[in-house]
């Protein structure tokens, strides 16, 4: 299982679609994966620390394990086939680990909520993640800038995501 964090929400303002990006901790690998505006939106009010009035469905499943007394121990973005991702919550249950198949969109909704670790499995980083051209970098650029990511990121086809969330 390889480590990674959310590096950005990327969301079109002409369109309905939404990619968020891991990147793979340490190493400039980025998993872009395409997400339902609502997911997109429950992921970016928690970053951005928008309270919402009634908890919404990802507020909700952190309620239940808190109830249920589940600690969530980490997401685990686990296979990608016919270009669609799957993942699992990985739970602790009464001292039992517990996997749940979930959407990555959810998953990782709930993983920011929760500030729990993010993996992805190495063969899906290995078919769907993307390494950032050294050679379009402009001379002198950090290694944080994502320009040419985002660069990438707009030439993809808006009407036929390849990537997308189960």
């Amino acid at each position: 299982m390889i480590e990674v964090t959310l590096e950005t929400l990327q969301m079109s303002l002409v369109s309905p679609h939404r990619i968020v990006v891991l990147r793979e901790v340490d190493v400039e690998h980025y998993l872009p994966i395409w997400i339902g505006p609502c997911e997109a939106e429950a992921i970016a009010n928690r970053l951005n620390h928008i309270e919402i009035p009634r908890p919404q469905t990802h507020d909700l499943l952190v309620h239940v394990l808190d109830v249920l007394d589940a600690d969530l121990l980490y997401i685990h973005i686990n296979a990608l086939t016919d270009n669609t991702f799957f993942a699992r919550l990985v739970l602790d249950v009464n001292a039992q680990r517990v996997e749940v198949d979930c959407r990555p969109s959810d998953a990782i909704a709930i993983a920011v909520r929760l500030d729990v670790p993010i993996y992805v499995a190495e063969e899906v980083m290995e078919e769907a993640g993307v390494y950032p051209e050294r050679d379009l970098m402009p001379q002198g650029q950090e290694d944080k800038d994502l320009s040419v990511f985002r660069d990438f990121l707009s030439t993809l086809d808006d009407a036929s995501p390849s990537n997308k969330d189960g």
